[in-house]
């Protein structure tokens, strides 16, 4: 599970536990001026994922890391897909962040406020 927070002028997400490992990352920081906004979408794990490099896939049971699919990398981080919130990025190394938080309409409204 990641958490997701504001830091100033950044979006910060914190990933937790062994999700760090997996998707071996600990943690992003992403200026608000490169955040194109959030929504919360149960359906995208069922989309295609592309290749892993690094990261971690078990159908129905983790996605973590890097993907990279169409020319885009993604940074997915999700067990859950009921909790899963893809916030879309401009000019930033992942083109989204797809990720597993605990209250997803909090997070969404977390940055869609921040980007007002």
């Amino acid at each position: 599970m990641a958490l997701v927070n504001i830091d100033g002028g950044d979006l910060v997400v914190v990933i937790e536990g062994l999700d760090k490992l997996w998707a071996f990352k600990s943690s992003l920081t992403i200026p608000l001026a490169n955040v194109r906004g959030a929504t919360a979408d149960p359906g995208i794990a069922a989309d295609p994922k592309g290749i892993r490099a690094p990261g971690a896939h078990l159908p129905g049971v983790i996605t973590a890391g890097t993907f990279h699919l169409d020319g885009e990398k993604v940074f997915w981080d999700v067990k859950d897909p009921s909790k899963a919130v893809v916030i879309e990025l401009a000019d930033e190394r992942y083109t989204r962040l797809v990720l597993q938080v605990d209250d997803p309409r909090t997070t969404v409204e977390l940055v869609e406020k921040a980007l007002r």
